[in-house]
């Protein structure tokens, strides 16, 4: 899938092809999770993230499905095979990351940073500062590019993963806030402005 997933992540899947509707029945009936390798460039990087099935909502006629997942951890491809043995879909063997969870909560500067952020594109600032790791929760809702996004999903402390965010948000910051006052200098212009007049 050309998207990053992220431990902790919750995400809604609709489920039509034939070998993924064989892989999510395997992992309903089997109590087994599946993964995500992340796509990028028309290649495998080599690291995804594990995931659980949390609800099944609907299975249509097709035998498509809606379900609910939910990330759980990093890993590392070490083999792929496409197919894997006897079965329809892709797989392999994996390590997982170890995750080093060196802060409790989020940085101030990253805080103040990312209500800058939405603050000027005047959008509630929607993140809970208990859930961790705190910059995954955060990864989707900052403007990373999928290049970004699958970087910070491979560094493994999260005080690094905090620290790539708000060298990001300091860059892109700047380019928000010209945004911003562009877009109020072109409606200021479209429209007539009471001028005083002018005393010779």
């Amino acid at each position: 899938m050309n998207l990053v997933a992220y431990p902790g992540e919750k995400l809604n899947l609709h489920i039509f092809e034939e070998r993924y509707r064989q892989l999510i029945n395997e992992c309903l009936e089997e109590e087994k999770t599946f993964g995500i390798p992340v796509f990028l460039d028309d290649r495998l990087p080599g690291c995804g993230t594990e995931m659980k099935v949390t609800a099944l909502h609907e299975r249509h006629p097709d035998g498509s499905m809606d379900i609910s997942t939910e990330g759980i951890r990093v890993f590392k491809l070490e083999t792929f095979d496409n197919p894997m043995g006897d079965k329809l879909y892709a797989g392999g063997e994996i390590t997982f990351l170890p995750e080093e969870t060196d802060l409790i909560r989020p940085l101030p500067q990253l805080a103040e940073l990312l209500d800058t952020l939405y603050s000027l594109l005047t959008t509630p600032v929607e993140y809970d500062a208990e859930q961790k790791p705190f910059s995954f929760q955060i990864a989707h809702k900052v403007g990373l590019s999928l290049t970004d996004e699958y970087e910070l999903l491979t560094l493994q402390r999260e005080s690094a993963r905090q620290q790539f965010l708000i060298q990001h948000l300091q860059k892109v910051i700047p380019v928000v806030a010209e945004m911003e006052q562009t877009k109020s200098r072109i409606r200021m212009n479209g429209h007539f402005r009471n001028l005083d007049p002018l005393n010779f």
